[in-house]
């Protein structure tokens, strides 16, 4: 074998491990060496996997003068696994209006601040927006540190199309409110990115599947980068059903594809019905129909009574 050979697919690529850990050691070093600007840093930090915190994240963290962090006890931690042993205070939904100020108060007088979430990057669905939008507006530098990012990681593993996204963050937790928000993205032309608590997760498929069409194609990413991940692909339909007989934990992102280019007409999905109405109840045919042409249940449904009534 030739010894410039590149590896065939399958065979590991070749590296000294004392050689990567001094070149690795030598990348901090030159991140710790780096002056701290004074700057409002946000600073992503792992989701999961302790290993994804990047190394500039961590000579920041290192180094500011000071963190503010969703929960002290949770930062503490993970810095503690890096051997940073540091004072932090706490900045989040709760406290938000009376830290601010003092925040402002740091950076005006030219002190570094870092601003971490309990995981992946601030601002996305977690406490920050406020402050950054303060800090430009009073002329202070605010630098990105990127890193894990829940929605991100979830979409690159989904399957699904990554061209044209929109992440959605969590849907209302009551019903009503949750279907109105789900029948204002349904026409959306992109990928749809969410955040779901578990004990809710069954009754948003749900509600997904009937107001965004049952057909469509779905994925349920749970627990990413830890030990327990899992992922589950399907349609929104068989998505659901699943949903309803288990009951998931920890931290779930729900993404959806984007709608057919070709909706089915009415007169499409009154055909389909009047088979599947021959031999099924008006719930289990709507069901069907609404998974065979990628529309929405609620639609089909609506569509179905009618038939059934003997309407146009």
């Amino acid at each position: 074998m030739a010894k410039n050979r590149r590896p065939r697919n399958g065979e590991p690529g070749n590296f000294d491990a004392g050689s990567l850990r001094e070149r690795v050691l030598a990348r901090l070093d030159e991140a710790l060496g780096q002056p701290m600007v004074p700057a409002l840093y946000v600073v992503a930090t792992p989701i999961g996997h302790l290993a994804d915190l990047t190394l500039r994240g961590l000579s920041i963290l290192a180094r500011a003068d000071t963190v503010y962090c969703e929960d002290t006890r949770h930062t503490r931690q993970l810095l503690g696994q890096y051997g940073i042993s540091r004072g932090l205070e706490p900045y989040h939904e709760h406290n938000e209006e009376r830290e601010l100020p003092a925040v402002l108060e740091e950076l005006a007088a030219g002190r570094s601040i870092a601003l971490v979430s309990d995981a992946g990057t601030p601002l996305v669905s977690d406490p920050g927006f406020k402050l950054v939008r303060e800090a430009l507006a009073a002329g202070h530098r605010v630098i990105s540190i990127p890193g894990p990012s829940a929605p991100i990681a979830a979409l690159a593993s989904s399957g699904l199309p990554t061209d044209r996204f929109l992440f959605a963050g969590f849907l209302p937790a009551k019903q009503a409110a949750r279907r109105t928000r789900l029948a204002e993205l349904a026409a959306v032309p992109a990928t749809l990115v969410f955040f779901e608590a578990p004990s809710r997760l069954a009754d948003a498929l749900a509600d997904m599947a009937d107001g965004l069409g049952a057909g469509r194609e779905a994925v349920v990413a749970r627990e990413l980068t830890k030990l327990h991940e899992e992922v589950r692909r399907g349609s929104l339909g068989e998505l659901a059903r699943s949903a309803a007989a288990i009951e998931p934990r920890g931290e779930i992102v729900v993404l959806v594809g984007p709608p057919a280019k070709t909706q089915a007409s009415d007169q499409e999905i009154a055909e389909k019905l009047r088979q599947a109405l021959a031999h099924s109840t008006v719930r289990d045919a709507s069901r069907e129909v609404a998974e065979a042409l990628g529309v929405s249940r609620s639609r089909v449904y609506d569509l179905a009574v009618r038939i059934r009534r003997g309407g146009p």
